[in-house]
């Protein structure tokens, strides 16, 4: 097999495998409200989909710490790509096959969370080590396209579902698994370098022992839930807290929570090189939770749906943000870093959704007033920004 020669094609792939994971998280949510009505599972079950999901990547991460550079980048990423694929088939057959749907979704969300999980580790640290200078414009810009992903994900399953009916749901998602299945052939060609030189990487455990490192796992769990909390209820809180069609839910809610996401990590790339990232983060929090607030709160849905794009908009440097800051504080923190703060990162993933399913089941299935809760995310996160500037100080 002959290796492609352009780190061109590395970041490429890179930015394919976040097009995956963002395909992994966004297209089952998309038929949340339909599993409610067709297998008739509860919205708070509905919430253990999103726990199994970036739970298991969770335990992928923590795994993946000590395993990825015994085991190479390549083989890794080329196994992730097949396991994302290989879930969403299942997530297509396995219901018309288990006696139990919920049993049957909750599989396929093991398998491809798998997938996911490597992806989360592995991506980021392979576009660090791209020979290269301005590490933050590059890290902004890859993860842009996880919401590029995203938005793709949403327009093209909606218009599918509008030309074919919700009911062709398990052909779209075998379609949706020919992009993994793409990506892990492309990774078996394209170059990979080493983030560290063998043996001069940090240990978990020497990470584990550094007070700055905590502080950005902290952050990491706050950007997580601040943007999953929303992002994976947007779709159903558009439908029933908003009261519009599943397709505009689906195009106004999650789609434009996506696109002004990605906008943000575009125009973080641009400008990375001439802001205090530390301020500038500060903010975007501020701007999170305001925006949880308005979205519950605001008396009219239009007005409820722009400060879900606001939403959007606020977390779209938190997650590319606190990897910069982490290599920037941490040089030689290598794979270890990255994994374990992907592993804080899925914390959140998990975290941020399932609080809203548990206060929205409390309170009568009214998503609106479990929307609210999130905002405690950002608020922690801005805490967490003070205690970075305080460590670093000391």
């Amino acid at each position: 097999m002959r290796l492609l020669k352009s780190y061109k094609h590395t970041v490429a792939a890179c930015y394919i495998g976040y097009i995956t994971q963002a395909i992994v998280n966004n297209f089952a949510p998309m038929l949340f409200v339909m599993f409610h009505n067709e297998y008739g599972i509860s919205l708070e079950k509905i919430g253990l989909l999103i726990t199994v999901n970036f739970g298991t990547q969770l335990l992928v991460d923590l795994v993946s710490a000590r395993c990825i550079d015994k085991i190479g980048y390549r083989k890794c990423a080329v196994t992730a790509h097949i396991f994302s694929a290989s879930g969403l088939v299942m997530l297509a057959v396995l219901p018309g096959i288990l006696p139990d749907p919920f049993a049957a979704l909750c599989v396929a969300s093991v398998v491809y969370a798998i997938g996911g999980g490597l992806i989360e580790v592995l991506i980021s640290p392979i576009v660090e080590a791209v020979p290269g200078d301005e590490k933050a414009s590059m890290m902004s810009m890859l993860h842009s396209f996880y919401c590029w992903g995203s938005v793709a994900v949403i327009l093209l399953s909606t218009a599918s579902f509008a030309v074919f009916g919700i009911g062709a749901w398990h052909v779209i998602a075998c379609a949706w698994a020919v992009v993994p299945l793409f990506n892990a052939a492309y990774f078996s060609r394209v170059p990979i370098a080493q983030l560290t030189e063998d043996g001069k990487g940090m240990t978990a455990a020497e990470l584990l022992r550094s007070k700055i490192f905590w502080v950005f796992v902290l952050i990491m769990i706050c950007a997580g839930a601040s943007e999953l909390a929303m992002s994976q209820w947007a779709s159903a809180f558009a439908e029933q807290g908003l009261g519009v069609s599943k397709t505009v839910g689906d195009i106004a809610g999650p789609c434009f929570f996506a696109l002004l996401m990605g906008s943000a990590r575009v125009l973080h790339s641009k400008i990375a090189n001439r802001v205090n990232l530390t301020k500038y983060m500060g903010l975007c929090a501020a701007l999170c939770a305001a925006s949880y607030f308005a979205a519950a709160l605001l008396p009219y849905p239009a007005l409820s749906l722009i400060a879900c794009g606001l939403c959007g908009f606020s977390v779209g440097v938190m997650w590319p943000g606190t990897f910069s800051m982490a290599s920037e504080k941490c040089p030689t923190g290598g794979t270890a870093m990255f994994a374990l703060l992907a592993l804080g990162g899925d914390i959140g993933c998990s975290l941020g959704p399932s609080l809203v399913a548990s206060a929205s089941g409390a309170l009568g299935d009214n998503l609106k007033s479990g929307i609210i809760f999130a905002a405690l995310f950002p608020i922690i996160l801005l805490v967490g920004l003070i205690l970075c500037r305080t460590v670093k100080n000391k």
